[in-house]
């Protein structure tokens, strides 16, 4: 199979076009092309007149392809990708606590080499979790257990679904086959910056967990990890709490995928003596703008055009203050989402669906923070933090769980929103207009106000007065560290027990996350073939 890059078409291509443009950058007939698919698709927006796709190609050839290949510049030859899951020979069933993306494909993986994986969900299954969300977002009545960050495929459920990763890890396309395969667009195969969408990734997750129970696995559901289990150094048992009612697991390996939220479960590791530490983490805000504008920003007179679609924006800046200020979790056409989990703490984040179709566009705006910025060598210490601000927001907000709200406008000017422009807040169950910068120490707020000064400079738009800030951002990753073993991916304090994910500090999305669930299983039947 060759692969062809740097493919330039317009945003109106056909499947004629591709195979025309092969053809030509192949110097070979039409006919000779067994077929074609596109491996990857990015937008190149940098001229705002001359807007265009550019693509990566996998073609198969009725002719010599090694022969084609040496007299074409930008093609090479590559092989299909394959994953291969070793088979399961022993031992007791692994546990596998934590049901978003590192937990979930890890238990896929175990149960794919019949292993017969146990996995525990605090939370409820995606279609009862939907339902109490929701209840929470009209009615401010939040169910602990059961919310934005807890339940079935953890707090990447509702949220825009990114799967764009830093990641090189070739495990990274077993990742999105398996998405596919279990119900998700194929467009987020090629796509450069692909998403799910909360809508279609529901979906996906239920078959996933479907697949697992079909091969011998057990998925529990309001079930909780309340103790680690180990005699000599080496994990014997779990136990679990369901139904107000504590049960032991026999088992010799655990995987820790609990998500960055499990603040409980954390103090229970502390308690434990299980090594962990504090890391550096981000806080702010979510930014909100009409989608409208941004598109026009990104794509000038292309900015209606269907193929495009709703326009995305990554950017940072560096202060002079030191500080580090960046966009994360940008949400095209999306809402940004009351995201808490603990009683008298209020937390934000985005969401979008696939259309990507709602009428503004937000994104986090954050302010990186280190164990440093705070007094003490309490391993939780950043935790602590990340609650002082989500009480304040909730004080602010009026103690019922309505968001506390600015315009950008007077968020730079220091002073309190007495009324909106053009972008209404989308969050629910209510917003209230406030000065958000409140809540920060004042090198937080003040790093804000310089980042959206400098961003506005490099985006159109960004720095509107009408823009609305939404407080507080905090669960954009975890403020721990679970240490483990580079080598053997277990936990320096326990044998058997494998910190996982982005809640034990070692991913930073729903791919990364994915693919160190994957690695962790794979440690596993390491320890379990013959």
């Amino acid at each position: 199979m060759i692969r062809v890059n740097n493919i330039h078409l317009p945003l109106d291509y056909t499947d004629y076009t591709v195979r025309k443009k092969i053809a030509k950058q192949l110097r070979i007939d039409e006919s000779a092309i067994k077929s074609c698919t596109i491996f990857r698709r990015s937008v190149d927006a940098r001229k705002k007149d001359n807007i265009y796709f550019l693509l990566s190609v996998d073609v198969e050839l009725n002719t010599n392809e090694d022969k084609i290949v040496k007299k074409s510049s930008g093609a090479q030859i590559v092989k299909p990708y394959h994953y291969s899951v070793k088979k399961w020979s022993d031992g007791t069933s692994p546990v596998v606590v934590g049901s978003g993306p590192a937990g979930l494909f890890a238990a896929l993986i175990l149960a794919q080499s019949g292993a017969k994986p146990i996995l525990i969900e605090r939370g409820k299954d995606v279609d009862r979790r939907t339902a109490d969300v929701n209840n929470f977002w009209t009615s401010g009545k939040l169910n602990t257990q059961s919310n934005v960050q807890f339940g079935e495929g953890g707090a990447g459920t509702f949220s825009d679904g990114k799967l764009n990763s830093g990641t090189k890890d070739v495990r990274q396309r077993k990742v999105f086959e398996e998405f596919v395969s279990h119900g998700a667009p194929d467009e987020i195969l090629y796509n450069a910056k692909p998403h799910i969408g909360t809508d279609k990734l529901k979906i996906t997750v239920k078959n996933i967990r479907q697949e697992i129970i079909e091969l011998g696995g057990t998925v529990m559901f309001e079930t909780q990890l309340v103790d680690i289990n180990a005699k000599d150094g080496k994990v014997v048992s779990a136990t679990i709490s369901k139904d107000n009612k504590t049960e032991i697991i026999e088992t010799d390996s655990i995987i820790l995928a609990i998500g960055h939220s499990a603040r409980d479960t954390f103090e229970m590791l502390y308690n434990k003596k299980i090594p962990i530490e504090a890391k550096s983490f981000s806080v702010g805000a979510r930014i909100e703008h009409l989608r409208e504008q941004i598109d026009r920003s990104q794509y000038g007179k292309f900015a209606r055009n269907k193929r495009l679609g709703a326009a995305n924006y990554k950017m940072n800046v560096h202060l002079e203050n030191g500080r580090g200020v960046y966009t994360f979790c940008m949400c095209p056409g999306g809402k940004v989402v009351n995201a808490s989990s603990e009683e008298g703490r209020l937390v934000t984040n985005g969401m979008s669906e696939f259309a990507r179709n709602e009428v503004n566009s937000n994104s986090a705006l954050l302010v990186g923070v280190s164990p440093n910025d705070f007094a003490g060598e309490h391993p939780l210490r950043c935790m602590h933090f990340q609650r002082e601000l989500e009480e304040k927001a909730f004080a602010l907000g009026g103690e019922n769980y309505n968001a506390p709200v600015q315009r950008v406008a007077d968020f730079l000017q220091r002073q309190k929103s007495l009324n909106l422009g053009e972008v209404t807040p989308s969050i629910g169950p209510n917003y209230v207009l406030s000065d958000i910068g409140t809540i920060f120490p004042e090198y937080i707020t003040e790093s804000l106000i310089q980042g959206i000064k400098h961003m506005g400079k490099k985006l159109k738009g960004f720095d509107d007065g009408d823009a609305v800030l939404t407080a507080v951002e905090s669960r954009s990753s975890s403020p721990i560290r679970i240490l483990r073993n580079n080598e053997t991916l277990e936990s320096v304090g326990i044998k058997g027990l494998y910190p996982c994910g982005e809640g034990a500090g070692y991913a930073g999305g729903i791919i990364s996350a994915a693919v160190d669930g994957i690695k962790c299983a794979e440690k596993i039947i390491e320890e379990h073939i013959s």
